[in-house]
């Protein structure tokens, strides 16, 4: 999977602007996809190269131009090419969970700091995720078909998170109760 299909899924929905697009990366897509805004506008720029996307200049009066942009029929079969092709999971590389493989090698007070740290940084997402499925999905009975396939990708960035939560609190506990003879 690239940015691009990422961008194309999320054109498809609507037509938006490069600003709103970051947007939704940071509030709605961060739970399975991460681009900066850098490396979006970058992408916008070449898959309009490609044919893939269209940009509208919008004129505005009262704020500055800008550019709304909309999936070609040509970037539609690109995202429905790849829609039909087997995927596969994404390669684990875990940071936290090597230090905590090795965590006896230091004192158990830095890989407790790392954990709570790591613990606050999920929690806040999760918060986050809920406070997003709170905003937009309340009536999911009457949603369209497109909302309820993104609300399914926010459930699994919230289980995703809670997951995390979990770990580290199950961890934080078993750290708080060694028997320090044993460290």
């Amino acid at each position: 999977m690239s940015l691009a299909h990422t961008i194309l899924a999320s054109l498809v929905h609507h037509p938006t602007t490069g600003y709103e697009l970051v947007k939704d990366f940071n509030e709605r897509i961060a739970c399975y996809w991460q681009a900066s805004q850098q490396q979006i506008y970058r992408e916008l720029s070449r898959m309009e190269e490609q044919g893939w996307i269209e940009g509208e200049r919008v004129i505005q009066s009262d704020r500055p131009n800008k550019k709304l942009y909309r999936v070609t029929e040509l970037g539609l079969k690109t995202l429905k090419d790849w829609l039909v092709q087997p995927s596969n999971p994404a390669a684990i590389r875990e940071e936290l969970l090597v230090k905590v493989l090795a965590g006896y090698l230091v004192d158990i007070a830095v890989i407790r700091a790392e954990l709570e740290r790591r613990r606050n940084y999920h929690q806040l997402r999760l918060e986050h995720y809920y406070q997003t499925e709170q905003e937009h999905f309340q009536d999911l009975d009457s949603a369209t078909l497109s909302m309820q396939f993104t609300y399914r990708t926010l459930r699994r960035g919230i289980r995703y998170e809670a997951d995390w939560v979990e770990w580290c609190d199950e961890t934080l506990d078993w750290l708080n109760g060694m028997d320090q003879s044993n460290v």
